[in-house]
């Protein structure tokens, strides 16, 4: 596996800081149907209960929420897809960040403040306060170079990691769907 180089990720920085702010694409759409496993999806469900129907995340215990269960605010993960097709130039590895909405869009907190909520397809989600930052496994994956960069102070500015949301309409949400705000 070939990681990408601290000064690799830096000169990525002026693309990734021209994301369309008000309207982008959906680039892809990955399901968790286990731990560490993923379907690449042309069409899912999102749903206001379950998140991206036939994801594990209705199931996975979280040390963020009250009860340990589930948390609401952390339904579905969504990444920038110009992000990780620099992290992994081979299509094949782009599941692997485990994200479920991979989107052509400006994730940032400037321009998606929590409470933003985004059309794709027929579902609306939301942007939530929680914050999306790399682990372990992002490391593994892509690198510890990678997990320094998401994670800095710039990185996480930009969402470079991603952004937690949640489902408040449910809906049908096609790769290739536009995502806008709304």
């Amino acid at each position: 596996m070939n990681h990408r180089s601290a000064a690799e990720l830096q000169a990525a920085l002026p693309r990734l800081r021209t994301c369309p702010t008000d309207a982008g694409a959906l680039e892809l759409i990955v399901r968790r149907p286990a731990v560490d496993a993923r379907e690449v999806l042309e069409v899912g469900e999102l749903d206001v209960a379950q998140g991206l129907v036939g994801d594990t995340w209705n199931v996975r215990s979280s040390r963020r929420s009250v009860d340990g269960g589930p948390h609401p605010d952390m339904q579905l993960n969504v990444i920038n897809a110009r992000l990780v097709a620099v992290l992994a130039p081979d299509p094949e590895r782009r599941a692997l960040a485990g994200d479920q909405l991979h989107v052509d869009l400006d994730l940032s907190e400037q321009n998606l403040p929590e409470g933003s909520r985004l059309a794709l397809g027929s579902a609306i989600i939301e942007v939530t306060a929680e914050p999306h930052t790399g682990c372990a496994k992002f490391s593994q994956r892509f690198g510890p170079d990678a997990l320094r960069f998401v994670n800095s102070p710039e990185g996480r500015a930009l969402r470079l990691r991603g952004l937690n949301a949640r489902v408040v309409q449910s809906g049908t949400v096609r790769r290739g769907d536009a995502i806008t705000k709304c």
